[in-house]
């Protein structure tokens, strides 16, 4: 049985349902998974076998709370949690440790080498955009790490220009697109008539790459014309910066005379975003490169899941968001911060409500054929025993002990 650790800082937070189910699936195609994380959330949602987490901190660490020590307590955490990974590699004896983001991933090497496994990283986002923007020091740890580590996955070719462009060697990097669950998501052509109000969804954190004001003020431009109500799913972190765009999506929503015609419901499960879903005509995904750098680096998974409902899309141009629009929807991408043009593809999509039928199960093929969650859990499995392969082949590093062993949660 293949064995595999999933390195991440904490598991699982809400706005990453396609970690879990990546993992889920992966223990269908005989595969033993392990999960090693810094702290613990949502478990009710998000239950997978092995999971590991650092115990809770000791009474003097809880105390660096306050700012001065706070990088102190960083460190002390990173630590405590290198010893935890050491802990379930070594009694898992993984064939390959997975890191999530490219910060985790630089943590990992030196673990990764002790434990005789192979390496895989995926990137997201503001790994590969923002902290080598906001700290040069990255540029150079990337640079270790493209040399040590294994195999780099990329949701899609945008992202792969992007770590190429950082150094990384393009022999080693792989597109693997994040997969939805198209079993479990009803297909549900969306209709809409002038006769009644257009119901318009976003679902997105509070974060300014998500280019949420954008979005009202192109809904503003829409609303003279077609009546709305609009509906939005998500909301604020503990980050100061996550709290500041809050704040000025609210103050975007009052001036653009919306705020009475919009649904604020902040973050909700995973299957309350699918249901609200299904009572709205389109989705709208303005996603834009923050002032810091940070992006979508592929496109969110939300987009992929709205299209695979039946239900039609607006966006920008933003990183891998062209790649899973797909040629269906590609008429109604705006460029990155432009309302007026962002406006006009609202306007184009409403025009000829009759098209959005063919539009949508465009659409919903696209999904099933390329972002396919079984198909996906399968492909990176391969990669997995490809790389595995080649460790045979290559380092002599084969496993003297083949049978499986298993670590209870902690």
């Amino acid at each position: 049985m293949l064995k595999i650790i999933h390195s991440s800082s904490t598991w699982l937070p809400q706005t990453q349902t396609w970690l879990y189910s990546q993992v889920k699936k992966m223990n269908n195609l005989d595969v033993e998974t392990h999960v090693v994380a810094e702290k613990l959330t949502n478990l009710d949602q998000f239950t997978v076998d092995n999971i590991h987490s650092l115990d809770k901190e000791p009474r003097y660490r809880q105390m660096l709370k306050h700012s001065l020590f706070s990088r102190l307590r960083r460190r002390l955490r990173a630590h405590d949690y290198q010893k935890k990974l050491a802990k379930v590699s070594k009694c898992v004896e993984p064939d390959v440790i997975h890191s999530h983001f490219g910060d985790r991933a630089w943590m990992n090497l030196n673990l990764a080498r002790k434990a005789n496994a192979r390496h895989a990283v995926t990137f997201y986002g503001f790994d590969v955009n923002k902290l080598p923007m906001e700290n040069p020091i990255w540029r150079k740890r990337y640079k270790q790490l493209f040399k040590e580590a294994d195999l780099f996955l990329c949701e899609g070719t945008h992202m792969v220009d992007c770590l190429t462009k950082l150094g990384c060697p393009t022999h080693k990097i792989k597109v693997q697109h994040l997969g939805v669950d198209v079993d479990n998501i009803a297909f549900r052509p969306r209709q809409w008539s002038r006769a009644e109000p257009l119901r318009v969804l976003i679902a997105a954190s509070f974060r300014e790459k998500k280019g949420i004001p954008y979005a009202i003020k192109a809904l503003q431009e829409v609303a003279k014309n077609t009546p709305l109500q609009l509906t939005i799913i998500g909301d604020a972190s503990e980050d100061p910066y996550s709290k500041k765009e809050k704040g000025h999506i609210l103050t975007t929503l009052e001036h653009s005379g919306l705020r009475e015609s919009t649904r604020l419901l902040g973050y909700q499960p995973h299957h309350v975003m699918l249901q609200e879903a299904y009572d709205h005509h389109f989705f709208l995904q303005p996603s834009i490169t923050a002032a810091d750098g940070d992006t979508e680096g592929g496109a969110p998974v939300a987009l992929i899941e709205m299209l695979a409902t039946g239900m039609p899309v607006v966006a920008t141009t933003h990183c891998d968001i062209p790649e899973v629009a797909g040629l269906a929807f590609s008429d109604f991408l705006a460029p990155e911060r432009d309302t007026e043009r962002l406006a006009q593809c609202i306007e184009a999509l409403l025009d000829k409500p009759e098209s959005w039928a063919s539009l949508t199960k465009q659409g919903r093929e696209h999904v099933e054929l390329e972002y396919n969650l079984n198909r996906q859990a399968e492909r990176l499995v391969d990669s997995y025993r490809q790389l595995i392969g080649d460790n045979s082949q290559h380092d002599n590093l084969a496993r003297p002990n083949a049978h499986s062993h298993k670590v209870g949660a902690n």
